[in-house]
């Protein structure tokens, strides 16, 4: 079964599309995190769900 990791970004409604776009950008080219989930509230808070696999390593010696 595959495991995940979560994290969550949050933007208030005045961060830009572009600007939120980077930031997940930047997660996903250093730590390997991809989009999950978007959902953009009333307000214009804008909260992203990244996540990544667990990868477990087994010791060999």
């Amino acid at each position: 079964m595959t495991e995940y990791e979560y994290r969550v970004l949050t933007f208030d409604r005045h961060t830009s599309k572009a600007q939120a776009r980077q930031a997940v950008r930047e997660h996903a080219e250093y730590g390997r995190w991809e989009l999950a989930r978007t959902v953009i509230y009333e307000g214009g808070v804008r909260r992203m769900w990244l996540r990544r696999r667990i990868m477990r390593i087994e010791r060999t010696a």
